[in-house]
């Protein structure tokens, strides 16, 4: 669950060479898009995410949905809310009926905030620029994104609408280089009036919840 709350920034080490003019371009264009997202007092998206392994032949595909205002975010996906109003994190397991809760560390480079794919990249990666290609209408800017720091992944990719300047793909490749896991976003609708009570848990609007307080 965490890969999915970071949006793809849980990667592994690996040595890429990487010229200057390709790190620059691809800085460009990720500054780009980190100003536009900026400037949105809200984000709410839709997206998917598939996971596929040919040796085990795994094809899993789920969906899921998420808001971010600012620093706090809204997050549902299998079977999870994970909320958080900058200052803590709830993660509620409806299955259970079970929320736990955690403090928010803005100054991790892992912390559960899944709007620092769109700002935060240059804390934590390498950017490199692959190349531009165009499906239908659509122009894409393909860009490789390799960690600063150890992680289980060795790379990420993200595919960029380059008129809207949004991230629309973005693929991991698993170390073990056997399983892919790609989540595409499937909408994207900005400036929205999202109250502030979204982000924060209600034991109230969940009856006998088990509370685990990991602070």
């Amino acid at each position: 669950m965490k890969k999915l709350i970071l949006m793809l920034l849980v990667l592994a080490t690996v040595s890429f060479k990487i010229s200057a003019q390709d790190n620059a371009k691809a800085k460009a264009i990720l500054d780009g898009v980190c100003a536009q997202t900026k400037q949105y007092t809200s984000i709410d998206i839709a997206f998917s995410y598939k996971m596929e392994n040919k040796t085990k032949k795994i094809n899993e595909t789920k969906t899921g949905v998420a808001t971010m205002k600012g620093d706090k975010f809204w997050l549902e996906f299998s079977g999870q809310q994970i909320m958080s109003d900058g200052k803590t994190v709830w993660t509620y397991i409806k299955d259970n009926n079970e929320v736990q809760i955690n403090t928010n560390n803005p100054n991790d480079d892992q912390a559960m905030n899944p709007a620092k794919l769109l700002t935060g990249y240059d804390k934590s990666f390498t950017p490199k620029f692959i190349k531009e290609e165009t499906r239908g209408a659509v122009i894409f800017q393909i860009i490789d994104l390799t960690p600063l720091k150890a992680r289980s992944y060795f790379k990420m990719r993200v595919e960029i609408d380059k008129t809207k300047k949004q991230i629309v793909n973005a693929i991991i490749y698993d170390k073990n280089g056997s399983t892919v896991y790609t989540y595409t976003v499937t909408k994207f609708v900005t400036n929205k009036v999202v109250s502030d009570t979204k982000f924060t848990f209600k034991n109230a609007d969940h009856p006998g919840v088990e509370v685990i307080d990991l602070r």
